[in-house]
């Protein structure tokens, strides 16, 4: 085990108590650097910050709701089974992209909804998609 990560071993506690607090809490590891957060602020940080842009068109006697720019469309019968539906693709997309689509060039920028979407429970992603899109 290297110096840094036997440091940060002996020094956990004193680590996780900043990161909950909302304090700077890190660990330097050769040339990286690796910041501890607490979740929940991580999560209200990236519900802010990423708009969902999601859009639902009424069609047919159901719904359709699509995100431009992703991957990420939906239909259900009602309003809210296609909200669901979308929160299905949603972690889909969140697995494909942590299996294959990191490194692909039109998906490496979608870390952050990644994570959002990690982070967060069904009725999070829910409340996310309707308080962020345009209907």
């Amino acid at each position: 085990m290297g110096r840094a990560q036997t440091e940060a071993r002996a020094h956990l506690k004193a680590l996780l108590d900043a990161a909950e607090r909302g304090r700077l809490a890190t660990v330097r590891r050769e040339s990286a650097t690796t910041a501890l957060v607490d979740v929940d602020r991580l999560r209200h940080h990236l519900a802010k910050g990423t708009p969902s842009r999601a859009q639902a068109v009424s069609d047919d006697g159901g719904w359709s709701i699509f995100i431009p720019g992703l991957p990420i469309a939906a239909d259900g019968r009602t309003f809210n089974e296609a909200v669901m539906e979308t929160v299905d693709a949603l972690r889909e997309y969140a697995e494909d992209w942590q299996n294959h689509l990191l490194d692909a060039p039109n998906h490496r920028e979608n870390w952050g909804l990644v994570q959002l979407i990690s982070l967060s429970d069904d009725d999070q992603l829910r409340e996310w998609l309707l308080t962020c899109s345009s209907t």
